[in-house]
């Protein structure tokens, strides 16, 4: 989540973490279910960054498989999203990246598989 510093005219908020393969309705529901964990456990938010904030996400996954481990792990969101809905949907996330990860796209193709 960011919040820029702007004029009261342009203040918004921006939720930055999701790709654009991310369902936009479960992309709102997971970001409204850890705002309310965050408010019933009375988290406080990190300090403001300074600096290019890319560089300065250590806390986030860089692979799929990853990120659904720290989902499995989650067990307070999957009382708020419902643990059969966990449950189901990181068994069928699993199941589509490890079949994403069998394709051989045409620039693996061509740059590694013909030029060998």
């Amino acid at each position: 989540i960011r919040i820029p510093l702007s004029d009261p005219q342009a203040r918004r908020i921006e939720n930055r973490i999701a790709g654009m393969d991310c369902n936009p309705y479960l992309g709102i529901a997971a970001s409204l279910a850890c705002c309310y964990l965050g408010m019933e456990e009375q988290d406080r938010p990190d300090k403001q960054y300074r600096g290019d904030a890319y560089d300065g996400e250590e806390g986030i996954p860089y692979d799929l498989f990853t990120a659904l481990d720290l989902f499995d792990n989650a067990k307070k969101l999957h009382g708020i999203l419902d643990p059969e809905f966990a449950r189901v949907y990181s068994i069928v996330k699993r199941t589509e990246y490890s079949e994403f990860l069998q394709v051989i796209s045409p620039w693996e193709r061509e740059h590694l598989l013909l030029n060998v």
